[in-house]
């Protein structure tokens, strides 16, 4: 169909001729209302924003001279936010000649990450910017609680048969 004539069915019909596939060998166009295309293909962009999932990623701050008490605020603080679904950085920042020992930040994130293993994962490990060591925690994998249940009240059924 020649242009000319694609442009006369669209005035007939009051619609617009819009371009559909410029890049095909011959160009692919189509008749049709372009105000309602575009606000279909809006209304879409924010349905797609709207089903994405955002994760937050939430922080804690901690020096290598940080005492147990303390840390132990922040440890559950992060076991809140990793069982609401966000991740969390953990930062140990150097001052002075504490740089010259970064074993002691190691050991205090891998003391963190083991008390955090119940609801979280190693996303990063443990790593030197500058003069702050980060680790980065994920929450754990959610386990599937149907198989548990079933094996956990059969075996109910076999301690009873049992007393």
């Amino acid at each position: 169909m020649s242009v000319q004539e694609a442009l006369r069915l669209a005035r007939e019909s009051e619609l617009d001729l819009v371009e559909v596939s410029p890049t095909a060998e011959p160009p692919v166009c189509k008749v049709m209302d372009y105000g309602k295309f575009l606000y279909e293909l809006a209304k879409k962009e924010r349905e797609a924003k709207k089903a994405q999932k955002v994760i937050e990623v939430k922080e804690i701050r901690l020096r290598p001279k940080t005492d147990d008490h303390h840390r132990g605020f922040k440890v559950r603080d992060a076991r809140r936010w990793l069982e609401l679904g966000m991740k969390v950085k953990v930062r140990v920042h150097f001052r002075g000649r504490e740089i010259t020992y970064p074993d002691i930040a190691r050991l205090e994130l891998a003391s963190v990450a083991e008390e955090l293993a119940d609801v979280g994962v190693v996303e990063q490990k443990p790593d030197m910017e500058g003069r702050t060591m980060l680790m980065v925690l994920a929450p754990a994998p959610k386990k599937k609680s149907g198989s548990k249940e079933v094996s956990s009240s059969a075996q109910d059924q076999v301690t009873q048969v049992n007393v």
